[in-house]
């Protein structure tokens, strides 16, 4: 049997898709050296998660991306329903006023159109910029690479690290082990963590990225069901493609036939169009709506992320969003512990966090496919934060709208755009309307202003993740508080 190399690997992530890549960047920046393995030969290929929420589009900002996803997509198209090959009228995909309000502190006020495997093309490429350049600014050493066509079938942890199996190939020897390889993750079966949830909804749905002749590209064509046993179907444009993605659900029992021939009979039997005017089908699937929740997020040193850890009915464009999260909030915790000295109990801290985030967004999609929530101010994500974690600290007598814990607004302090002083792996100490200790930390930027809304007035130590983790209204506390990171005046 092919034995792990030598050389110990600081990260493997199981997984080639957003959360993958997404962790892979935020740790390349850090210097972690990490692996990448996917078990498919590529990348891939469909667009099954395409809107990116506004505080993704944060996260991605931050990750060095924000250029290139906003020149591959576009703001959702408005909804135009059909009937009987009529224009009856425009839907709301979501409410752009609730969606503005959220986001009244964000630079991102609507969700934005991306397919996914174009985001994973993204996330792919500046993976490969980070580790061509390990000595840059962003990446001071380390390295790494993807690896395709590696399916993995066990692993085996011990106090020093993991050893991850293959069906064919070397084993992979890792200090930690993260698995984002999907809803049917091997690592999370090999750990033998299971998941609790339920079916959404027994029918089963067609989602495919097909080439259609006769629609426009300027609405998202919504075809009605038109009886009992029939079920209904969208197809909307994919900005920056040729592609529509077309869904269609069936009644319960349905076979779902992927083919063109069985696409094309699906189109021109819900819609006026003929079965030649789709011209190609790029990828199609087949699938039925879940909500599950792993019973743990981690074990010992392997952790789960993405599907792996939670599995989202696609209503309200959820399940992409929550796992990019998971990444970007494992992702400086694995930096601290491996390249700056914090304790490894830190790492302890992503289920405490995560895991009610994903039931809370768990909650909010099944809501949205059942008819109970709106898309809106519950789906942009903004709002969600950490106030009950164990490394949330708020010493202020008297607190204001901006809390320990919270999402740090996306604000200008005298010029300065907070979000430009964050971008980056740094930790960041704002000073607003008092007097700003002296920090000799090389990890932690100072930015001096004054107070004014929403923040008030106080020291906010903002995290890597763009939440606040400490606040109050002198630096008394803050030297034991950065103490906890390894980050010592």
């Amino acid at each position: 049997m092919s034995r792990a190399s030598d050389a110990v690997i600081d990260v493997v992530i199981v997984g080639a898709g957003p959360t993958g890549l997404a962790l892979g960047v935020d740790l390349a920046r850090r210097g972690v050296n990490a692996v990448v393995v996917e078990k498919a030969d590529g990348l891939f290929p469909g667009s099954r998660g395409k809107g990116l929420q506004p505080r993704t589009m944060e996260v991605l900002e931050d990750l060095g991306v924000l250029d290139a996803i906003l020149a591959a997509g576009g703001p959702y198209p408005a909804g135009m329903i059909w009937r009987d090959g009529e224009r009856v009228g425009e839907h709301r995909m979501f409410d752009a006023d609730e969606v503005k309000e959220a986001a009244a502190d964000s630079a991102f006020t609507e969700p934005w159109m991306v397919p996914q495997w174009r985001t994973q093309e993204i996330l792919f490429a500046r993976l490969e910029e980070l580790w061509g350049s390990p000595r840059s600014s962003e990446a001071e050493s380390g390295g790494g690479r993807v690896e395709f066509g590696r399916e993995v079938v066990g692993l085996d942890q011990d106090e020093d690290g993991v050893s991850v199996r293959f069906a064919s190939g070397p084993e992979l020897r890792a200090r930690y082990v993260v698995a984002a390889d999907g809803g049917r993750s091997a690592v999370r079966r090999a750990l033998g963590i299971g998941m609790t949830g339920e079916t959404v909804d027994p029918k089963p749905v067609l989602v495919s990225d097909v080439r259609i002749s006769g629609l426009d590209r300027d609405n998202w064509h919504v075809f009605p069901p038109r009886g009992d046993d029939d079920g209904y179907m969208a197809i909307c444009p994919l900005t920056g493609t040729e592609d529509f993605q077309l869904v269609a659900q069936f009644p319960e029992g349905t076979a779902v036939d992927v083919s063109l021939d069985g696409i094309r009979k699906v189109a021109a039997a819900r819609s006026h169009l003929a079965p030649e005017d789709v011209t190609e089908v790029r990828w199609a699937s087949e699938f039925r709506p879940r909500a599950a929740l792993a019973d743990r997020f981690h074990s010992g040193r392997v952790f789960l992320a993405g599907d792996a850890a939670h599995v989202h009915s696609p209503a309200g464009g959820q399940g992409l969003n929550t796992s990019v999260q998971d990444a970007y909030n494992l992702g400086w915790k694995l930096g601290a512990v491996l390249r700056g000295g914090a304790p490894a109990a830190l790492l302890d801290t992503y289920a405490e966090e995560r895991r009610p985030i994903a039931a809370q967004m768990l909650g909010i999609s099944t809501g949205v496919h059942r008819g109970e929530v709106r898309r809106g101010a519950a789906t942009v994500q903004l709002g969600l934060g950490y106030r009950g974690s164990s490394l949330t600290k708020d010493t202020r007598a008297d607190a204001g709208a901006v809390r320990a814990g919270d999402r740090a607004p996306d604000t200008t302090i005298d010029g300065v755009r907070l979000f430009d002083a964050f971008r980056g792996p740094h930790w960041t100490l704002v000073a607003l309307g008092t007097e700003t200790p002296a920090l000799d930390v090389k990890s932690v930027h100072v930015v001096q202003g004054s107070a004014q809304q929403p923040h008030g007035k106080g020291l906010f130590l903002v995290r890597p993740d763009g939440y606040v983790g400490w606040a109050g209204d002198s630096a008394a506390g803050l030297a034991e508080y950065l103490a906890r990171f390894a980050l010592r005046q």
